[in-house]
């Protein structure tokens, strides 16, 4: 398969193709961003503060995902796929930058950053194809997509309404995470169909898991922050910190110990690979989402270990570890095809635990939500060993 200016596509040579030094130097730019999302929130932790991270996390991931996409499908150590790398890493780290203030004064300068990320990204794909590639047809649906919610970032970026930003840029988000599900449809473009992607499966994966890292190290990097910003280190907060130390360590754990490999090994031997690839970005930004939120609830916990509990605290608290968990449960029913059973006891522990803890602080039910993290951890671990591969979705 031959570009304008020579072969830029990944060689198919049935060697499994790994993520390159400037796929892993393009992701330190969301490390940053990941940073940026977890401090808005905390920084407005209101039902609306949640809703504007939830739109902005949207954003970050969507435009993370679809130059996913793009560098596995072609070569990111070829000169230009590597060039228009580093320009995404601009324009992103100049959208990372604004993200505190884009419901604020901020707001047009960080829809035209990703407009010009999603846009140009593909305008430069279609570029270097040409007319005629069996990928062509794909990103100019792709492109069609990308225009149209453009339309709904920069009319979000103009209005000073943040009540009308926030719809419109949630319209935004709606139509390029949705549109994958219809395969682009467009009238007179026709649809892209899933068996179509020929992809590099185990690519694919490993990146969606180095996110995951990502996710999980920014959250260490604040439990360690919030612990150095205190002037006295009593026993209170230092069991604090071990908590969320422990807490991030038990996440890992869910996710990295008992499927990681088996989810590479999915997506590679699946007959519809480009299926449970865009499956597998689905639920990563419901998994990784949980991390993000989990991470607020620790710097709440260091900050303030025996901090009276309210409503909002209490939704960082118990609902970032239940969104991780939902995602996970998701993330291996995509992989062995069952609900995980242990996930959905850990699910409802966290549900019983809602009620309980208006009672105590901050430390108490931080501790306790850590310990049920290690116990799901520990009985996936366990059935994990106990059965063979394909008898794991029956745990």
């Amino acid at each position: 398969m031959q570009s304008r200016n020579g072969s830029l596509l990944r060689a198919r040579d049935g060697h499994e193709a790994r993520v390159s030094f400037v796929e892993l130097f393009f992701d330190l730019i969301y490390v940053f961003a990941v940073t940026q999302l977890s401090h808005h929130l905390l920084a407005d932790l209101t039902l609306p503060g949640a809703l504007q991270t939830l739109v902005l996390w949207f954003a970050v991931w969507l435009g993370w995902q679809y130059t996913c996409w793009v560098t596995n499908w072609f070569d990111p150590d070829t000169l230009p796929i590597r060039v228009m790398l580093f320009a995404i890493m601009l324009l992103g780290l100049l959208l990372a930058a604004a993200l505190p203030q884009a419901f604020a004064e901020r707001g047009l300068i960080f829809a035209c950053c990703y407009v010009a990320i999603q846009v140009g990204r593909s305008l430069f794909v279609l570029w270097h194809l040409g007319r005629g590639h069996a990928l062509s047809a794909n990103f100019q649906r792709i492109l069609c997509w990308l225009l149209i919610s453009a339309v709904f970032w920069i009319a979000g970026g103009l209005v000073h309404d943040m009540s009308l930003r926030l719809a419109l840029w949630a319209l935004a988000v709606a139509c390029e995470y949705l549109s994958p599900m219809t395969g682009f449809r467009l009238p007179g473009l026709g649809r892209s169909r899933t068996e179509d992607w020929t992809i590099e499966g185990g690519h694919l994966a490993e990146r969606c898991q180095l996110f995951v890292i990502v996710a999980l190290g920014e959250s260490i990097l604040i439990t360690g922050s919030t612990l150095g910003h205190h002037a006295h280190w009593d026993a209170p907060l230092l069991i604090a910190f071990l908590v969320a130390f422990i807490g991030s360590l038990a996440m890992w754990w869910v996710y990295f110990d008992t499927s990681s490999k088996d989810g590479s090994e999915a997506i590679v031997h699946a007959k519809d690979a480009g299926r449970i690839g865009a499956a597998f970005h689905y639920v990563h930004v419901i998994l990784i989402g949980g991390v993000i939120v989990s991470a607020v609830a620790n710097e709440l916990v260091i900050a303030h270990p025996d901090g009276h509990i309210a409503t909002p605290e209490l939704a960082a608290l118990i609902g970032g570890p239940a969104v991780y968990l939902l995602g996970n449960a998701l993330y291996k029913k995509v992989v062995y095809g069952r609900f995980p059973l242990s996930h959905l006891a850990g699910l409802l522990a966290l549900a019983v635990l809602v009620p309980l803890s208006y009672l105590t602080d901050r430390l108490m039910v931080g501790g306790l939500t850590t310990v049920l993290l290690v116990g799901v951890a520990a009985w996936e671990a366990c059935s994990r060993r106990a059965v063979p591969r394909e008898a794991h979705g029956q745990h």
